[in-house]
């Protein structure tokens, strides 16, 4: 027979919940089997009534895993407040470690996202390139590329863009989706836009009042940014000829202006130290960073292709690289004399290319954080503009002449000495099919490559 008692029975002598009960038929009592089986050896009787009572006559019972009553000692204030003291510091413990493997788990998927975003960007740039020369090979017109032992000028130059009482061409942009329209941006103040295809002025673009040292030309849209010594940067129209927007985000000159991968922000450093992340299209100040430690004024900014960091040159010479979301400076390129002119960095977000006021050209590997090639210049040599063009193949450097590199073997492939005044911008045309050079000697160039 097998009875199924409540996990409630305790044992009458040691008054504990049995862990092997049994019930003895003569007083109908449950005890526990070893206490019982001990009491009987040496008494043989029913402890409750005295009755005689033998090892056979005790029914076992079918029980689940008892639950053990906490000791009385267990049962005090401060051992329960030790007991929930104790549970409190395991789960947090246990909420600590949750939060480092989520730390960790995001850091991970932040890697693969850019690594994601980066093998779109040159698979995207490998379509465009096959598709084009695909329509190259079916007209039977193979586009020249940079290996040819020299370029000529396509048109000797173009002169008029700006006032010639205050001459010099200062900045320089392309249109990136139809690179025969030219920005340029002059010591007269004023914003132009040159039509290269129809060699004529589509807009002149008036309100600064001071030079215009940094220009933008927007990818998608008929929109072109400027920034000036004015403390202003201004957004205009081409089509409306007119500003559209005044954004205030510093409080002295503009040295620097890149736009953001998704095309509505602005990045913008200046001399009071202070780099801001601007709307475009509200021109609202989104943020505003200072480094506090180094105190110095910022001379460029170049957004990585990505968005997601950024580079600075600074008065003292330092290139520093900035997490965009954290606003946290992450690496520091020291190495270069005097303040930093240009950086640029290529499109496949691989290497950076800086230039000083020491002559030279400095190569950096983002993955590995460190200077790996420096191209020493003529003694005086004055770099003003750097830029890769678009499959990242070629690096063009313009300042006292303009001088083309091979990317990877880093050896100058190209020279150019027309200008009369030192070169202010460089950029390339579509497929690096030609070059295009500003000057002081307020001339736009075009070199076929």
């Amino acid at each position: 027979m097998l009875i199924y008692p409540s996990r409630s029975t305790v044992h009458p002598v040691s008054n504990e919940v049995p862990e092997l009960p049994c019930v003895s038929p003569v007083s109908n009592q449950v005890f526990e089997r070893r206490l019982i089986e001990k009491y009987i050896a040496e008494n043989g009787t029913d402890p409750m009534n005295g009755q005689p009572l033998s090892e056979e006559q005790l029914i076992d019972i079918k029980v689940s895993h008892p639950i053990r009553p906490k000791a009385p000692s267990s049962t005090s204030i401060p051992a329960i407040l030790k007991a929930l003291q104790d549970e409190w510091d395991a789960v947090m413990l246990h909420s600590f470690t949750l939060r480092q493997q989520l730390q960790t788990t995001r850091q991970e998927l932040s890697h693969a996202l850019y690594q994601h975003d980066a093998a779109c960007r040159v698979i995207a740039r490998l379509t465009k390139e096959v598709t084009a020369a695909r329509e190259a090979l079916a007209t039977l017109k193979p586009q020249a590329g940079l290996v040819v032992a020299q370029a000529v000028a396509s048109q000797p130059h173009v002169t008029g863009l700006h006032s010639a009482s205050v001459p010099g061409i200062l900045s320089l942009d392309l249109c990136p989706s139809d690179t025969n329209k030219v920005l340029t941006g002059g010591a007269d103040r004023n914003v132009v836009v040159f039509d290269k295809k129809e060699e004529q002025i589509i807009a002149t673009l008036k309100g600064h009042t001071k030079k215009v040292t940094s220009v933008i030309y927007h990818p998608s849209q008929s929109v072109v940014f400027s920034a000036s010594p004015d403390s202003t940067i201004r957004v205009w129209s081409v089509t409306g000829g007119n500003c559209v927007q005044v954004v205030r985000a510093h409080e002295a000159s503009v040295t620097g202006l890149s736009l953001h991968a998704t095309g509505d922000y602005l990045l913008s450093s200046s001399e009071d130290q202070y780099w801001a992340f601007s709307d475009i299209q509200t021109g609202r100040v989104l943020t505003k960073v200072t480094d506090e430690a180094a105190g110095c004024a910022l001379t460029c900014a170049q957004f990585h292709p990505d968005g997601l960091i950024f580079g600075t040159g600074t008065a003292d010479s330092q290139i520093k690289i900035w997490d965009l979301k954290e606003r946290t400076n992450v690496a520091n390129f020291p190495g270069h004399i005097g303040p930093v002119t240009s950086i640029a960095f290529s499109e496949n977000g691989y290497y950076l290319a800086t230039g000083a006021q020491d002559s030279s050209v400095k190569l950096w590997d983002l993955r590995k954080l460190k200077n790996f090639k420096t191209i020493t210049l003529d003694n005086n040599y004055e770099v003003k503009s750097l830029v890769f063009d678009q499959s990242g193949t070629y690096l063009a450097v313009g300042g006292t002449d303009i001088r083309v590199y091979i990317c990877k073997q880093w050896s100058e492939v190209l020279n150019f000495t027309e200008h009369t005044g030192v070169v202010t911008g460089v950029a390339f045309g579509e497929h690096a099919q030609f070059l295009t050079s500003t000057g002081m000697d307020r001339s736009l160039k075009f070199y076929s490559l």
